[in-house]
């Protein structure tokens, strides 16, 4: 959804107070900020995906329901990545196709960090087995046919959008940003909710 943004927007100033790079120099180059609810249940969509750039200018601002979280059914079956908080991980993404199957934001551009949850309950473990590397921790969507209220297998450890509309609109502003900056690479920032 769009969201009414009468200057800089909430999330950008809550971004830019933690240290994190905004980009703003330039319309439409895209500030990409998943924001993680630390009262978040499992299998649930209850995180925001915010999407803020300028056109012209002036800030604009949309944000998407989603899950930065894996599903019940990975993390019941150990060593489930779940990607670090409080982090930006620049030029991470590019558009690409997920599991080979539609397009969306694809890690390629360099590594991210995540924590590996071992225990096969249905907590989320943060902060415990850092990792670093190449681990296919993407931004798509779970079903192509409704928004999705269970989380499930959609994901284990990618960003995933509930609403496939919504998604919809999230790859054509990751395609206006490519056609009107060139700039072909998108960095993503996770930070843990208030």
């Amino acid at each position: 959804m769009k969201l009414e943004c009468s200057g800089i927007p909430i999330i950008i100033e809550l971004a830019r107070a933690q240290g994190f790079k905004i980009f703003e120099s330039q319309d439409w180059d895209l500030n990409i900020i998943g924001e993680r609810n630390p009262a978040g249940a499992v299998d649930e969509f209850d995180d925001w995906l915010h999407v803020c750039y300028k056109d012209q200018g002036v800030w604009i601002w949309h944000a998407f329901k989603c899950t930065t979280d894996a599903g019940r059914h990975w993390l019941q079956n150990h060593n489930t990545a779940i990607l670090c908080h409080n982090r930006q991980y620049r030029g991470a993404y590019m558009i690409g196709l997920h599991r080979g199957k539609y397009e969306a934001l694809v890690q390629r551009g360099a590594a991210v960090s995540v924590w590996r949850d071992r225990n096969g309950d249905d907590v989320h473990d943060y902060g415990q087995n850092e990792e670093s590397g190449y681990f296919g921790i993407n931004i798509h969507r779970a079903s192509a046919r409704r928004e999705s209220e269970i989380v499930g297998q959609y994901s284990a450890g990618c960003q995933v959008i509930a609403d496939p509309a919504e998604f919809d609109i999230f790859m054509s502003l990751c395609r206006r940003q490519i056609a009107e900056t060139g700039f072909e690479r998108f960095s993503y920032t996770l930070m843990m909710g208030a």
